[in-house]
């Protein structure tokens, strides 16, 4: 068949013949396919043509070269294959790390993993940096862990004493910190379990969970340990995850984390990471008082093949997700690291397991740029976390009013190592942070279901004061309301462009009907780099089979973020990434204000 024309009165016929026709003259690098390229003589149809019908054709064309067609390579650029990474570890637990590798063990989605391989290609595996683990103590013995451990930095505040030790249990109860200490610091090539996310970091063992109960000096001297010696503190607890209770850090607890990133770390911040929680569907994350805090790194889950966890809790507060295990029975789906007593195991799970995996990737971004600041690290996060292959049956992914995608449960996706590592090297402190009280309502509103209460506080953002708030960060919803049934309420809030964040979902375990929420700060962190100048809607109702009625007393709306833009000033290298569609936003609307800046300068002068 003909399909073309060349210069000269040549005509190009593209024929696929099979193998045996091929040349055989073929050079060891050279690959041949069975494509070749005919070129035939355009006078000669007619002689051709006669001479098929004297053999049975219909049509023939004669002939005048054939000449065989090589193959060569050519690669979707930005695409990865998984068989291309390479990384050469002892450890006999490594190939079972799919969290760190991800080839399809286990049934998994190969790729959906934190992207280590490319942040250790880069040379950055946590070193100088000390990660301390606040759970039930650490099996600092542990072969795999000994060479990594800080033992300036630990301490123990169950017993009081300097050795953070587990207690033994015949059940291995205490060995949660063990395992938690093992994703983020396990030693690499030495033939020992697996490797930590940041393998040459140091961990500091804080044990303060086991004690008949917690009391409020205990959390906050854990969480102010030795704060210009711990870079990251990792905390894999908090309220209890039964889907009615309402919980958070009592007062001296606060003082210490705002201590804690205000001052730690030379003032440039202590990093806080926190597990966002496992009550599941019948829980919210934004009722626990330390994952909805501004100052930590609230972390969720998802399992090896991008689902949710059936434990995994969604608020309006998770920045980001990591990896555990949640749905699958296979024995390899869950996270592979250290054991109590020198053991190891692949049964590690719950958001218990995706924090320490979170701080080990912060270890890696620190060690890139050690002038991180507590902020700098949430906006790293937000900025380089992926979508990937996450999927969540329940919350769609949405984009918020300057295109950032987030997910209710999974925040802005899962930890790119590599990603953030590289940002990180050239980032750029964040600009001055500030805090705006935008309004506040404090009139009894009735509550009832079948409707929804509807109000709004219209604001400026303080423009024109010290405090003016034009980038969001971190927005908070200071709530006092109460119901005949705590558990069926449900809060949204709805920012000036159009970004709703569910504060609260109903809970059906909760049967509350006196204490409600009194003063609580629900937060949200799905309006990021949002302008919060304009009227923002607060939905209160109840769902459920029972009618039910309630009261809010209290709405007060609280920004905190900056005044100049943040990333205007960042290096960009990938211009598909988040950074550079944010940075392009924020020039967009400097020019924008700067032209209406100018025109009413001249309206005034005029």
């Amino acid at each position: 068949m003909m399909i073309g024309s060349l210069t000269h009165g040549t005509a190009v016929v593209l024929i696929l013949l099979k193998a045996l026709f091929l040349a055989t003259h073929a050079t060891e690098d050279e690959i041949f396919t069975n494509h070749l390229l005919v070129q035939l003589h355009e006078g000669a149809h007619d002689e051709a043509h006669q001479l098929a019908t004297e053999h049975g054709f219909h049509s023939a064309r004669k002939v005048k070269n054939v000449l065989d067609q090589e193959g060569f390579g050519r690669q979707k650029r930005g695409y990865r294959s998984i068989d291309e990474i390479y990384i050469k570890m002892t450890d006999p637990l490594f190939s079972k790390q799919w969290y760190l590798i991800n080839t399809g063990q286990a049934d998994g989605t190969p790729g959906l993993d934190l992207n280590v391989a490319e942040a250790w290609g880069l040379g950055y595996t946590g070193r100088g940096i000390t990660i301390a683990i606040m759970d039930d103590g650490i099996d600092y013995l542990h072969p795999d862990l000994a060479s990594n451990y800080n033992a300036e930095a630990s301490f123990d505040f169950s017993s009081n004493d300097p050795y953070p030790y587990p207690r033994y249990t015949n059940d291995w109860f205490n060995s949660h910190g063990t395992r938690c200490a093992g994703e983020v610091s396990a030693a690499a090539n030495n033939n020992i379990c697996g490797v930590g996310v940041a393998y040459n970091s140091k961990v500091a063992g804080i044990r303060m969970l086991d004690q008949p109960f917690m009391t409020d000096i205990i959390e906050a001297s854990s969480i102010s340990h030795m704060p210009q010696v711990i870079d990251i503190y990792s905390a894999s607890w908090g309220p209890t995850d039964d889907g009615k209770t309402v919980d958070g850090p009592r007062e001296l607890t606060l003082q210490a984390m705002a201590d804690g990133v205000n001052k730690g770390r030379g003032r440039k911040g202590s990093i806080y990471v926190w597990a966002s929680g496992d009550g599941g569907s019948y829980d919210d994350c934004n009722c626990d008082g330390y994952a909805s805090s501004m100052w930590t790194i609230s972390i969720n889950s998802a399992i090896n093949d991008g689902r949710t966890a059936l434990y995994d809790e969604s608020c309006s507060s998770t920045l980001a997700s990591t990896f555990s295990n949640g749905r699958k029975r296979n024995p390899e789906a869950g996270v592979a690291t250290t054991d109590l007593y020198g053991n190891c195991t692949l049964r590690h799970s719950g958001t218990s397991a995706a924090a320490p995996e979170a701080a080990g990737v912060f270890a890696l971004a620190l060690e890139a740029n050690p002038n991180l600041t507590w902020r700098d690290m949430q906006h790293l996060s937000v900025l380089t976390s992926k979508r990937n292959q996450l999927h969540d049956e329940v919350h769609q992914w949405r984009r918020n009013g300057v295109g950032l995608e987030f997910n209710h449960l999974f925040g802005y996706g899962v930890l790119d190592a590599g990603g953030m590592v590289k940002m990180a090297k050239e980032w750029k402190t964040v600009p001055e942070r500030f805090h705006c009280v935008a309004g506040s309502l404090q009139d009894v509103h009735k509550i009832q279901s079948g409707g929804k209460l509807i109000l709004t506080i219209s604001t400026d953002s303080c423009q024109g004061k010290d405090n003016f708030v034009r980038y969001l960060e971190h927005v908070q919803a200071v709530v006092t309301v109460n119901g005949s049934r705590r558990g069926d309420l449900n809060i949204n809030m709805t920012s000036p462009m159009g970004t709703k964040s569910i504060l609260l979902s109903c809970r059906p375990r909760d049967d509350d009907a006196k204490v409600g929420f009194d003063k609580w700060p629900f937060m949200t962190t799905h309006t990021w780099g949002e302008d919060p100048r304009g009227t923002w809607v607060l939905e209160v109702g109840f769902q459920g089979d029972e009618p039910q009625r309630g009261a809010l007393k209290e709405w007060t709306l609280m920004l905190h973020g900056t005044q100049s833009a943040p990333y205007i000033d960042q290096i960009v290298r990938n211009y598909q990434s988040k950074l550079a569609m944010s940075k392009k936003e924020e020039l967009e609307e400097e020019l924008d204000e700067a032209v209406e800046r100018s025109l009413k300068s001249l309206l005034s002068k005029n």
